[in-house]
């Protein structure tokens, strides 16, 4: 008997759970960003955090540390992450099968919004006697890991000062947090960096060792951004970081959030309503967001909008 009632008991419960409305699985979106410290992370990150505020009952965002821009977009073709963070001449190169991915275009790759502008810097230990970029033969300079975008800027930033990294200097290639470090402690005299301002990678060498910034303004990096639409020239306003008190010109490209073009409609939609609906948010977590407004980013966006974020800017009137 007692059995029996046990039995009734465990059916009824049974039954209970089975006409239960069952909450829906929160759908896993993976974002990648770029090195811990610096600011595509932050993007990846912060983005991440807003998303699960607000919309944390559908969505469950992860901000992913990564390689950077290149190993970004080539996840994205595989399937590997929903979103990225890459600078906007990797994703043009991407798209259109040049550089990295010449003859095979990334025909996939989606664009959602621009966020910071980025400033391709050269930062030298001031006892290295590296005022200008010629000064960087015999030197040992770090010009960024493979698969990085920084790694393509100084590539290219060699290229039309004709300095042959292979025969001209030790080039090294550390990622953002080793360089700043490998700084400090003497193992290289300089390293190239295209990061959004300020950034804790300058910040902290910095306060450890006197630094120099080089200007990157030559006849041949204006007519560079000149032929390329996704280059911008800029300025790093003097006294930003310890020790560089004059105004640093150089040129610039623009960090985008990326996506597939098989990420839905849906969430990719939701995704861009979220973040320009918190804007304000997004411009209070990180000091390099805080100028970020909605006409800038719909600019620099080199490969097509996905669908679902053209939606949204339709019906805001911004397209």
């Amino acid at each position: 008997m007692f059995g029996k009632k046990i039995f009734i008991a465990l059916a009824v419960i049974v039954c209970l759970a089975m006409s239960a409305p069952q909450a829906k699985a929160k759908q896993d979106i993976l974002f990648g960003g770029a090195s811990i410290v610096g600011v595509y992370y932050q993007v990846a990150l912060q983005l991440s955090n807003i998303m699960n505020k607000y919309e944390g009952d559908k969505y469950n965002f992860i901000g992913r540390p990564t390689g950077g821009s290149v190993f970004n977009i080539n996840a994205l073709e595989r399937g590997a992450f929903d979103f990225g963070v890459a600078q906007s001449d990797r994703n043009w190169q991407a798209y259109n099968g040049s550089a990295d991915w010449d003859g095979k275009p990334v025909e996939s790759l989606r664009s959602l919004f621009s966020m910071h502008p980025e400033t391709v810097m050269l930062v030298a230990r001031k006892d290295a006697g590296i005022n200008k970029v010629e000064d960087i033969k015999g030197k040992r300079v770090n010009i960024g890991n493979p698969g990085s975008g920084q790694r393509g800027n100084a590539t290219d930033v060699l290229r039309i000062y004709g300095i042959d990294p292979d025969k001209d200097f030790r080039a090294e290639g550390l990622q953002h947090h080793e360089a700043a470090r490998a700084l400090v402690d003497r193992n290289i005299d300089a390293f190239f960096y295209t990061i959004g301002n300020p950034s804790a990678a300058i910040e902290e060498p910095a306060t450890s060792v006197d630094i120099n910034m080089v200007h990157l303004n030559s006849p041949g990096i204006q007519e560079m951004v000149e032929e390329r639409p996704y280059y911008i020239m800029t300025r790093i306003p003097g006294g930003m970081y310890r020790g560089v008190n004059e105004d640093i010109e150089t040129y610039a490209v623009t960090a985008t959030v990326v996506t597939n073009e098989n990420v839905s409609d849906e969430v990719a939609y939701d995704f861009v309503k979220t973040i320009f609906e918190n804007l304000d948010e997004v411009r209070a977590s990180h000091a390099a967001f805080r100028n970020l407004n909605v006409e800038e980013m719909l600019q620099g966006l080199s490969a097509p909008l996905h669908p679902g974020a053209e939606k949204y800017y339709k019906e805001q009137g911004w397209m």
